[in-house]
């Protein structure tokens, strides 16, 4: 039997496809950019067809790349960006608009009815969510609402809506043909703000304070599942759709975190920060959200999550907006050219604040320039600042850890493409006071996926199995004092509360 995986790994400013081995080693990966869509300030789309051919197309040649085919690969793992929005019409395959994108925030009127009809406290008992625009559900309320003629369509069943896997799955098992698949997984679909997670099920209360027609929605099955099989003539032959899973649902998973406790950061775009708590669904009292952790039974996982919603983004601004560095792999050499930060603190609040905050209305700011400021500085500053928003995320974990007599979290296993920066990763240890850990295959995005495809398709016949493979490349342990980590974060929560103008008089 053939046991190399294949991981679509569909990310917010990119596609790629992995191929890896049984010993969850790379064998062959390829990638394009995805083109970021901004029809104005807040808002963020994606081109649904775009996300689906750069998708196939990296798959192809990862396969290709691998000298590999169709019959050498095992099971499709899926693992993507999260709460990013599209509907399309089930008998063309075509999209009814762009897909609105997580970081979009043109549904907050739509969330700021659901909080004043007294709906916040139902949302977050029933999703462990947050009411915030940050979701799938009051996305694809907008759509309905705007789209010239959808909230008709749907009510008469001609629409599908989806997250970007179930989008996937569905042009990847063929689409408008007929035999297209409409599935999600529970890691997903718990990010709607509509599904119930105690139950596993889409909540006929919350469709209804949303105006959602149930026909819209997907089949929600385990993380590790049957989701049908690839058409024939999409990848050369039928391959078996057995994981799918939220892009940091599947990081934690493929982080080998399986226990309550263990908890990961990924430095993507946004940086997320998950724990796992086991089969105990537990709220937060301190800004996080509680989320459906990649599950391989029909048992329910969670995690606490929390979210920043501008990470290595900051970078890309760096690049494309101040046209600071050419590349963003220039970023730490520009950023060790000066020993610190000189003072300045940025806050890349440019969509707003994510957990611990929830500051919609936030801005980006920097303060603390100087005559003797250098653009250096300020690199150094927006790099720092992917630490500080992810050290406020661990301690808030660490409280809500400890208030129920638990133990704060003992290290961090840190992955994505930020975590290959030792200077940050570095500040980062210094600024928990714990170590930071970099795993030898920082892939762990796409190697969850594979793992959970893996796992339905008899490659792997556990998740202890999978801890062992698991191996960490470098520990970054703490070198600065408490006193002085205490006193840096002090100064970053006070320039955090300069990024919200007061109301005008």
């Amino acid at each position: 039997m053939t046991t190399y995986l294949l991981a679509l790994d569909q990310g917010t400013s990119s596609s790629r496809s992995i191929v890896f081995d049984a010993q969850g080693r790379i064998v062959a990966s390829a990638q394009l950019e995805l083109p970021q869509i901004y029809p104005r300030p807040g808002w963020v789309e994606h081109d649904p067809l775009e996300i689906w051919r750069t998708q196939l197309t990296t798959a192809k040649e990862a396969l290709a790349k691998a000298g590999l085919t169709a019959r050498d690969i095992r099971a499709v793992g899926i693992t993507n960006q999260r709460e990013t929005t599209v509907v399309w019409n089930r008998k063309t395959g075509a999209p009814i608009h762009h897909a609105i994108v997580w970081q979009d925030r043109r549904a907050e009127p739509i969330c700021a009815a659901l909080r004043e009809a007294g709906m916040a406290d139902t949302i977050q008992q029933k999703t462990g969510l947050l009411i915030d625009a940050y979701f799938s559900g009051s996305k694809l309320q907008w759509l309905l609402d705007h789209v010239p003629g959808a909230r008709a369509a749907a009510d008469a069943g001609e629409l599908a809506f989806g997250t970007v896997d179930c989008w996937l799955i569905w042009q990847l098992t063929g689409g408008a043909s007929g035999t297209g698949r409409h599935v999600t997984d529970v890691s997903n679909a718990s990010r709607t703000m509509l599904f119930n997670v105690h139950t596993n099920q889409w909540d006929e209360e919350l469709l209804a304070a949303l105006r959602i027609p149930k026909s819209l929605l997907p089949e929600v099955l385990p993380s590790a599942a049957d989701f049908g099989k690839t058409a024939s003539d999409v990848l050369g032959g039928e391959i078996a759709i057995g994981g799918v899973a939220g892009d940091q649902q599947s990081a934690l998973f493929g982080q080998a975190c399986f226990s309550a406790g263990m908890a990961k950061n990924t430095y993507g775009t946004g940086c997320f920060m998950l724990m796992h708590t086991g089969d105990q669904f537990q709220t937060s009292a301190n800004g996080l959200l509680t989320t459906s952790a990649a599950q391989a039974t029909a048992q329910p996982q969670f995690a606490q999550e929390g979210s920043v919603f501008v990470g290595g983004a900051v970078v890309q601004w760096l690049r494309d907006g101040l046209r600071a560095i050419e590349h963003s792999g220039q970023v730490q050499q520009l950023a060790e050219s000066v020993p610190d930060s000189g003072g300045v603190m940025m806050v890349p609040a440019f969509t707003g604040l994510g957990a611990p905050y929830w500051k919609p209305d936030a801005r980006g700011t920097i303060t603390g320039l100087t005559r003797g400021t250098t653009i250096a500085h300020i690199a150094r500053a927006a790099l720092e600042s992917i630490a500080y928003q992810s050290a406020a995320l661990l301690l808030a974990m660490s409280r809500d850890a400890v208030a129920r007599g638990g133990t704060p979290v003992s290290e961090l296993r840190v992955d994505g493409g930020a975590c290959v920066n030792n200077l940050l990763m570095q500040f980062q240890a210094d600024l928990l006071g714990i170590p930071v850990v970099r795993p030898a295959c920082v892939e762990t995005t796409a190697l969850g996926a594979a793992y959970l495809a893996g796992l339905s398709s008899g490659v792997y016949q556990s998740t202890e199995e999978l801890s062992a493979l698991w191996k960490a490349e470098r520990r970054f342990v703490p070198t600065l004092g408490h006193d002085r980590a205490q006193e840096l974060m002090a100064r970053w929560e006070h320039a955090v509360a300069q990024t919200t103008l007061p109301p005008a008089a």
